[in-house]
């Protein structure tokens, strides 16, 4: 099938990855058609599949680039524990409250993953998990924190904090700094820290 006129590779690939993030967040990956995609970004339906095999690769692609961009940014703290979970809770916020469609979609259409693909992203959530359990573990051993199970508090924390881009706005009546700024306040004392 020839490609519609004014499609570009290096163009038009994005524009599919946009439209189904988009899409998929809006909608549902299984609600959302092929398509609906195609007719999105302005092409037809078979064009799609210059760019992806199939909706599952392109589901896929999207969760897998989001865990890799959020595991690649976080940062690689040195220090105390305390200091090391603050700035934990200070990325986490900040990093998802610009990527809403790209959170919803890594927490909610995980179920829509084929067993191979599921097994890779719960792998890159692992990776997530683990960098965070670890200041957990770390405080708790020195006595800086009061928590008794870290798996548990690991689990406790992303939930809270990934919670925020379900209501926070830029226009709404809390500045971001605001929000991590108590969102810190609640997680210090759910450790234990005064």
């Amino acid at each position: 099938m020839a490609r519609t006129t004014g499609s570009h590779a290096g163009i038009t690939g994005p524009k599919v990855r946009k439209a189904a993030l988009r899409l998929f967040a809006q909608r549902g990956y299984a609600a959302v058609s092929m398509r609906a995609i195609a007719a999105e970004v302005g092409v037809q339906a078979g064009a799609l599949y210059n760019y992806t095999p199939d909706k599952q690769t392109l589901l896929f692609e999207l969760m897998c680039g989001h865990m890799e961009d959020l595991l690649a940014s976080m940062p690689q703290g040195q220090g105390a524990p305390l200091a090391r979970l603050e700035g934990f809770v200070d990325f986490h916020i900040r990093f998802h409250a610009d990527r809403p469609d790209a959170v919803f979609i890594a927490y909610m259409e995980l179920r829509n993953l084929n067993p191979e693909n599921f097994a890779t992203i719960e792998a890159l959530r692992r990776r997530y998990e683990d960098a965070l359990e670890a200041i957990l573990q770390e405080g708790a051993t020195a006595g800086a924190f009061g928590v008794k199970d870290t798996k548990i508090v690991t689990l406790a924390i992303i939930a809270m904090l990934t919670g925020v881009n379900t209501w926070f706005r830029q226009s709404g009546r809390l500045t971001l700094d605001e929000v991590v700024a108590q969102y810190w306040d609640m997680v210090r004392k759910s450790v234990g820290v005064a």
